[in-house]
């Protein structure tokens, strides 16, 4: 294993624990800061990995001043800690919009933005903006090929649109295109797939100007397409995955040239067979996503995870494998930001490889306060 991630004094961390590396979470930020070419505002970093208030602070003594995410809570928590320049990439439905009214009105210093990809949508949101005598700034959500959300380029898209900018309570302020379905290895064939969503926004801009409507504002991609995103002019890039990276990343994406900065610490609980251990790492503890491997062993050679329940993981080991009952196990997982959710707090580690205590998962919680 490497001996960043080994832990001094690991007897005093309780396990199943999420600890993260501080010193790499800073060469994280480092990188993807180097990644824009110090242009900071070309960055709007995803708060849905580490939902943390201490790594906002961070991000914003390195310069970033602007965020994404995906939550009212995480709205919140952005809000509370001084960012005024907050996109909130999800849908507002049913007594959600009420709630992010409010919470606009709690914080009118922070300048909140939401997305739509409904006409139905932008009518609730108009009707109750307008009763509380408020303004919302609001992104049309473009889908480029993932189907998730979104709209197509198109008449409907442009409808959309076009019913915000009528709306007096509603400000059209851009678009908004999430492309998590480039999954492209080779960073030549990941380029081309930009290039093809890019080419679907100017054609959306292009229908967009042809009815005399601004689109002042692009926010695109993630962290496997932030490189290409990154030298796009006029288009904000916001990763989310970089600041604490993990396996599923690191192996697919070696270019990114980020590094994972977050691991799961767990202890062998049973040895049922010489060739078998059990781990306390259920998935309440590492997330249960993707399927098949879902997390890699760093500290134990030629293992095999195989059957995981809530609180136990069954590793096949080679026989003669020195293992003894209470050993420390260290695991990256294959995708952190799931992970990072089923844990309240994590345990922070030095340069020296020391725990200095903890921080809380602030925003792994939806109810705001």
């Amino acid at each position: 294993m490497d001996q960043k991630y080994r832990i001094q004094n690991v007897e005093n961390i309780p396990s199943p624990a999420l600890v993260v590396y501080l010193p790499l979470v800073q060469q994280n930020i480092a990188r993807a800061i180097a990644t824009v070419d110090g242009d900071v505002k070309k960055l709007r970093p995803h708060v849905k990995t580490h939902k943390t208030a201490e790594i906002i602070e961070m991000e914003r003594e390195a310069g970033i001043l602007k965020h994404k995410c995906a939550t009212l809570r995480e709205a919140e928590m952005l809000a509370q800690n001084g960012i005024e320049d907050i996109l909130i990439a999800y849908q507002m439905v049913g007594p959600n919009i009420n709630r992010f009214l409010l919470l606009q009105q709690r914080y009118p210093n922070a300048d909140f933005k939401v997305i739509v990809d409904h006409l139905e949508a932008v009518a609730a949101l108009s009707t109750a903006a307008e009763k509380l005598g408020l303004s919302v700034k609001v992104m049309l959500d473009l889908d480029v090929g993932m189907n998730r959300t979104g709209v197509p380029v198109g008449d409907i898209a442009v409808e959309i649109y076009e019913s915000i900018d009528r709306s007096d309570s509603l400000q059209p302020c851009g678009l908004h295109v999430y492309d998590g379905h480039i999954h492209d290895e080779d960073i030549v064939a990941r380029r081309d797939a930009c290039n093809q969503s890019l080419a679907q926004v100017e054609e959306m801009q292009d229908m967009l100007s042809a009815k005399g409507l601004a689109v002042p504002l692009i926010v695109m991609g993630g962290t496997p397409t932030f490189p290409i995103y990154a030298e796009t002019p006029g288009v904000e890039a916001s990763p989310g995955t970089f600041i604490f990276h993990d396996y599923g990343y690191t192996t697919r994406y070696p270019d990114l040239g980020f590094i994972p900065a977050a691991l799961l610490l767990s202890r062998v609980i049973s040895i049922p067979t010489p060739n078998r251990i059990t781990l306390d790492l259920g998935h309440k503890a590492i997330a249960a996503d993707p399927d098949g491997v879902r997390g890699i062993i760093l500290n134990i050679d030629d293992t095999e995870v195989d059957t995981q329940h809530e609180e136990h993981w069954a590793v096949n080991v080679p026989k003669d494998t020195p293992i003894q009952i209470g050993q420390e196990v260290y695991v990256c997982p294959t995708h952190i930001c799931p992970c990072v959710a089923l844990h309240p707090f994590y345990y922070l580690i030095d340069a020296d490889g020391y725990c200095q205590g903890t921080w809380e998962v602030a925003a792994r919680n939806r109810s705001v306060s």
